[in-house]
């Protein structure tokens, strides 16, 4: 199984955006737990970033929301890096 590793700044937003947006927060602890179990399943639509953030990946939480992070495979883990809208998630 794949471990993730919650960075201090993904915690940190994690937080926020959970606190932002109660109404998600299954949502986000069923992605998580889809991205141990799978990180490809489909649900997930898994994609690489490019420009600023190229090296980086994202998965879609909702229609609106991003989880950005770094897969280390090879180490059988996932850095998680950020959460947010579209747009927070991308800057």
């Amino acid at each position: 199984m794949i471990q993730l590793v919650w960075t201090h700044t993904f915690a940190r937003t994690a937080r926020r955006f959970l606190k932002r947006t109660p109404h998600l927060r299954g949502e986000f602890e069923h992605t998580l737990r889809q991205l141990e179990e799978d990180p490809s399943h489909p649900k997930l639509r898994l994609h690489p970033l490019k420009g600023k953030l190229a090296g980086k990946h994202a998965v879609s939480l909702t229609y609106s929301h991003r989880i950005v992070l770094i897969l280390a495979l090879e180490d059988d883990q996932i850095i998680l890096l950020d959460v947010g809208t579209h747009d927070q998630a991308y800057r």
